[in-house]
């Protein structure tokens, strides 16, 4: 779903806009054009529309985003008679001058081309441009967030169904390895404490990934056991440097994100080799959480067959957070990075 209007929109807005004043002027006063003056109110018709055209586009991709879309009301406001101002010198500038050095004709007569008459003018013409650049930006953003929402809920309804499927009575496994533990903790301590662990990650990925935002301590503590039980798989040898900077206190996070990118490094990267070390940064600042990994490639591995994970990652981070999301991954060299910039919520 774009979170932008497709551009061909305003095209067609205006063009359709130009023809109904076109068709407005010439049947109220068809009877009394000459071919001449039919010519340049056609022509100072089309300046008009454009120069509308203009500044709605300036106030669509420039002032809403910016001032509109992140609720600051009073600067908005503020900005309108800054754009009033804009339509009124680019109107005075293509028609007053330009088109008045190639044709000699203006558009306003003397009397009315004084600045305090056409500036005030020209605030009442000019208005349209902002009016409707924010019913069409209000519009589309109200489409698309419906839009995003009845996504985003599709999608969590096909996880918890396949949630559900893989679970085999999570409460018989919880119970098996509290037992193992049990048996375990006096004869093993280290085992037992894996087991602990294991259990954990078990817990995390059955009772909190099916919710539209985790606490974002509570998905960095999944990350810390997931890596401490690969580097028992590689019986400390592995070759990783991991870190994580900022306080993740009163954050959320969409579940289940940093885990594919973690993963990929474990799943496909050169782990234990001392010359090729791989890492993992993880920074939490002003709001927002970015994670870097960089790993060499195995050699022999197909790069290409992360590119589904990767899609269905970028379609859930985009119903989740719009356009307000970085993600990037690279392979050159025999080194693969990847990059994620996400904002975080507080609960």
């Amino acid at each position: 779903m774009k979170q932008k209007i497709p551009f061909y929109y305003h095209v067609l807005l205006f063009v359709a806009l130009f023809l109904f004043s076109v068709g407005w002027d010439m049947g109220s006063r068809a009877e009394s054009l000459t071919v001449t003056l039919s010519f340049y109110g056609l022509l100072f018709g089309f300046t008009h529309i454009f120069t509308i055209f203009i500044i709605y586009l300036f106030n669509y991709y420039l002032i809403c985003p910016a001032l509109l879309n992140r609720r600051r009301i009073l600067l908005y406001a503020l900005s309108v008679p800054v754009s009033l101002l804009l339509f009124t010198g680019l109107r005075y500038m293509i028609e007053e001058v330009v088109i008045y050095n190639l044709t000699g004709f203006h558009n306003y007569g003397p009397e009315s081309l004084k600045f305090p008459f056409y500036i005030w003018d020209n605030f009442f013409f000019g208005f349209p441009s902002i009016l409707l650049s924010v019913i069409v930006y209000l519009s589309w953003q109200a489409h698309v967030y419906r839009t995003r929402n009845q996504l985003l809920e599709l999608e969590n309804r096909h996880a918890q169904f396949a949630l559900l499927k893989s679970q085999v009575s999570p409460h018989f496994l919880f119970n098996t390895l509290n037992s193992f533990y049990s048996e375990w903790v006096e004869k093993d301590e280290e085992t037992a404490a894996d087991l602990l662990v294991l259990s954990d990650l078990l817990r995390y990925i059955i009772t909190e990934s099916d919710k539209e935002r985790v606490p974002l301590e509570r998905e960095l503590e999944f990350i810390e056991n997931y890596i401490s039980l690969q580097k028992k798989r590689f019986e400390n040898q592995m070759s990783l440097a991991f870190s994580i900077e900022g306080n993740p206190e009163g954050q959320t996070i969409l579940p289940a994100v940093l885990i594919h990118f973690v993963e990929n490094v474990f799943k496909h990267g050169v782990i234990n080799d001392k010359t090729k070390e791989a890492s993992i940064n993880i920074v939490i600042s002003d709001g927002s959480l970015e994670i870097r990994t960089r790993n060499h490639i195995q050699q022999g591995e197909n790069y290409s067959s992360t590119g589904i994970g990767f899609k269905n990652l970028n379609d859930r981070l985009g119903y989740a957070y719009g356009d307000n999301f970085v993600l990037d991954k690279t392979a050159e060299n025999d080194i693969f990075t990847t990059y994620l910039k996400i904002p975080l919520n507080r609960p």
